[in-house]
């Protein structure tokens, strides 16, 4: 048995390695993994963006007004009672204390037309509003006989009506509370029982005869950022509000009742029972900061800007992966289909290529919006690289038949991108169809040929 020549072992295993099919799969299967970095990279990059423009928005919000959530009217009276305590020898010593009784309204009807309006901060957008606010309804009488309260002990010269507003610095002029016959100038509200972030209040001094059944109303003009909200205070709550939105989302534990969206405005209403509502009707509170929840009662609307570019670039990218995987097949059945191959340094060149897209898709979208920038990204890559492997396999329509798969591919994660309850059925079909499309393909190919022509190689 003659010894082969190491030189020509070393020519045979060269030749092996560099035409086997299953070597190319598992080294394009490394290339892949390998561009999962810059991957990552890319989506911490949309995320620096997005907090880029949170940032942005919120400065906005700052200097205008941030969200408003209005709550009340709150009718707080003074209750002096006497609280006993036991020494350590038993003796038994009395003292006065204040505590506050909380009424909320029996009738409460709330009336908001809001304008909002887009600024811009460089290329980041934040939605602000104007809005009129109209307050109305009355509060019911004193209930004594289940709280046991005693009337000669409540201090109705200090009694107060208390207003909740997140932000004040929203209110555009000085509001007035009309209660009963007389209307009074609000003030902020220091003392020590603080039943919102930022109170305002009047004090009507009013008369034991007088009681408290009694209607109120008032009107604030306030502007704020994204998001106008309420308190579900009333033991019967109606809220109608409008705007000139036509991208509105509403907010809370309540859906409205009934609504009307129109190509650039919007009308809701609600009809809230007390039954929904996470505290009671009246109650006894100490004079220490102990604030409604407001989150358990609130509803309102958000106004959304229609496009989140960062949203859909985000999702975008996520599918790089599979994007690349799924072009690197092709890409690899073209070879076999063409007797024509493709040095594994130009499909790293391929793999840039299609990382540095989402760059450009990202940057494109801040000026533009997502559609058009994903139009100009997805033309200009597929025009890429279907110029760079007409140039690698000299067969003009073999790189157009890649350049559309390439479209086709592209077009397909658009189309998923754009739906929402759907994306999941229509991924799951394409990715089965495009499966099914391998399979075929790989049937018609003779993965077991050792041997491509060496004079027709592409320069490596």
């Amino acid at each position: 048995m003659t010894p082969q020549d190491p030189s020509s072992l070393y020519n045979s295993f060269r030749s092996w390695f560099g035409e086997s099919v299953l070597i190319k799969l598992f080294l394009i299967g490394v290339l892949t993994l390998i561009l999962l970095i810059p991957s990552v990279a890319i989506q911490d990059l949309i995320r620096e963006r997005q907090a880029r423009q949170e940032e942005a928005t919120s400065e906005i919000s700052d200097k205008w007004s941030g969200k408003q959530e209005v709550a009340g009217p709150v009718m707080v009276l003074p209750y002096k009672t006497t609280i006993g305590t036991r020494d350590t020898t038993g003796k038994m010593t009395y003292r006065e204390a204040i505590t506050n009784i909380c009424i909320l309204p029996e009738v409460l009807n709330i009336k908001s037309n809001a304008s909002p309006e887009v600024l811009h901060r460089g290329i980041f957008d934040a939605v602000v509003y104007n809005s009129t606010v109209s307050f109305s309804g009355k509060f019911a009488p004193l209930e004594l006989k289940k709280s046991g309260i005693n009337p000669a002990m409540i201090q109705w010269d200090k009694a107060r009506l208390v207003v909740g507003v997140s932000d004040l610095k929203g209110l555009r002029s000085n509001p007035a509370i009309r209660l009963g016959k007389h209307t009074y100038e609000v003030e902020p509200d220091f003392s020590p029982l603080k039943l919102f972030d930022n109170n305002l209040m009047i004090m009507p001094g009013l008369l034991p005869e007088e009681g408290t059944s009694l209607p109120f109303s008032f009107n604030l003009n306030l502007r704020g950022s994204s998001a106008l909200s309420f308190v579900q205070l009333g033991k019967t709550t109606t809220a109608t509000l409008s705007g000139n939105w036509n991208n509105p989302k509403f907010i809370g534990r309540t859906l409205p009742d009934n609504r009307n969206i129109t190509s650039g405005t919007f009308r809701a209403s609600w009809n809230l029972p007390y039954f929904s509502r996470p505290f009671p009707q009246q109650w006894i509170q100490e004079n220490t900061a102990s604030k409604i929840l407001n989150e358990e009662a609130a509803f309102g609307v958000e106004f959304i800007l229609p496009v989140d570019q960062y949203q859909k670039t985000m999702r975008s990218a996520k599918y790089s992966m599979l994007i690349i995987l799924l072009s690197f097949i092709a890409l690899i059945f073209t070879e076999l289909l063409t007797k024509r191959k493709v040095h594994l340094l130009q499909y790293i060149l391929i793999g840039a290529a299609m990382i540095i897209y989402y760059t450009l898709l990202l940057s494109f979208s801040e000026r533009w919006g997502f559609s058009i920038a994903y139009l100009i990204a997805s033309i200009a890559t597929v025009t890429l690289i279907t110029s760079f492997i007409t140039a690698l396999l000299r067969n003009k329509k073999a790189s157009l038949v890649f350049g559309s798969i390439l479209a086709v591919f592209y077009s397909f994660i658009y189309v998923i991108i754009q739906l929402q309850d759907l994306a999941l059925l229509f991924g799951s079909i394409g990715l089965f169809i495009i499966t099914a499309v391998l399979m075929y393909l790989s049937a018609k190919i003779d993965l077991y040929k050792r041997s491509l022509p060496q004079d027709e190689a592409a320069v490596s």
